[in-house]
């Protein structure tokens, strides 16, 4: 018998897929990667199995997608178009590793993902699998078949597969990252999102009145303790991912391009996320050279757009990182971070690396800076361009 690995997050459409295969005759083996997503994995495992998997495997990656994928994103400020940290595209190429592994191991010809034409996560999939298994068939159930979410519902209740709680109006994607919501009444761009798409994140007018303050220390450009107390990434990322929704920081609503030319509206929650960017920003602000800070945001666009756009494992993609490294040497101390009712802003930043001067930036009475200086430097600085006025400036 011909075997399948699906990458399986027990949603309505993988689950549909794990039926699809099983008629096509594969023997499908559904792996599960928890990325910090909050998830009944028993559920999973039981709906896999009702669906027609041969065997539903639960991989525990959260700390490996921590260190190898989220340590990345944070030293390269990843957001893309500017908003987005990328919560899917930096969870997908970390579970096509985990699904390629079980398919070397249960001897597979095949792999296959749940993904829907019209989306970015195809792309990922099946550029990832095109780079670490060549070799191997993928098969998109879903988009292959034309099968739309109605109908996808409805082969649900004729195969009895029990989608009941995974097949709301909403599409949703979450991880250690943060949460992705789509679909349902968040297609029309004039309706505010409602209520009820939002889990990680309390409305501002339900945040606590009082400010709360937190402390973040990095280490060559890695977050490594809150307020001293030192703390693997994972459980520092919840810590803050907690403490912003609480405040209601964290809600990114954006019309956004995807890779396969369409404009879309996604809804994020990612208080974590976005609150260790702004403090890892700061910490550069604080002891990155001038021309380096300025050049280095570049370097981020594109990095963004590469792991968006599913270029995970891209030699590019390496070479940037190496970039970004080489940044990341001095990047060690600590940020404030202050929590209000729907903000996050940073109230202090430290580091014994830090090239801020007090005796050249202060104006009060020890100051070193020798001000004779200035009078020259502005007159060459000025000098092409007093020239062009006097020559052709008209």
């Amino acid at each position: 018998m011909r075997r399948a690995v699906l990458a399986y997050s027990g949603g309505l459409d993988t689950s549909v897929a794990t039926h699809w295969l099983s008629d096509k005759g594969y023997q499908v083996h559904a792996v599960a990667v928890d990325v910090g997503q909050n998830e009944d994995f028993d559920a999973v495992v039981e709906r896999g199995r009702r669906a027609g998997a041969a065997e539903v495997r639960v991989v525990d990656a959260v700390e490996r997608f921590a260190a190898e994928y989220l340590t990345r994103a944070i030293k390269a400020n990843g957001l893309y178009e500017g908003k987005y940290p990328m919560v899917s595209g930096l969870a997908r190429p970390c579970i096509v590793e985990e699904v390629v592994k079980v398919a070397r191991e249960v001897g597979a010809t095949t792999v296959a993902h749940g993904c829907t034409g019209k989306g970015n996560d195809q792309v990922r999939f099946e550029v990832s699998f095109g780079v670490l298994a060549p070799d191997l068939e993928v098969l998109a159930p879903i988009r292959d078949d034309h099968i739309p979410r109605g109908k996808a519902l409805a082969l649900a209740a004729e195969w009895g597969i029990p989608v009941g709680g995974v097949a709301e109006s909403y599409s949703v994607d979450e991880n250690l990252w943060g949460r992705t919501v789509e679909c349902g009444p968040l297609e029309d761009p004039w309706v505010a999102p409602p209520d009820d798409a939002f889990e990680r994140t309390v409305p501002a007018g339900a945040a606590p009145e009082s400010p709360e303050e937190v402390v973040v220390t990095f280490e060559r450009g890695v977050p490594v303790a809150l307020d001293g107390d030192a703390t693997s990434l994972p459980a520092l990322i919840r810590r803050l991912d907690t403490l912003g929704g609480s405040y209601g920081f964290g809600r990114v609503d954006m019309i956004e391009n995807r890779r396969v030319g369409i404009k879309c509206r996604e809804l994020y929650e990612v208080p974590g996320a976005l609150a260790l960017i702004l403090a890892h920003r700061a910490l550069e602000d604080l002891t990155l050279e001038r021309d380096l800070a300025h050049f280095k945001p570049s370097v981020e666009q594109r990095w963004a757009d590469l792991v968006y756009d599913g270029q995970w494992f891209s030699p590019l993609r390496r070479a940037l990182d190496a970039f970004v490294d080489a940044t990341q040497t001095h990047m060690t101390g600590d940020v404030r971070l202050r929590f209000d009712p729907g903000s996050c802003t940073v109230a202090g930043r430290r580091s014994e690396h830090a090239l801020y001067d007090l005796s050249l930036a202060t104006y009060g009475s020890e100051d070193a800076f020798d001000q004779t200086h200035a009078e020259g430097f502005v007159r060459l600085w000025g000098l092409p361009l007093k020239v062009w006025s006097s020559r052709q400036g008209g």
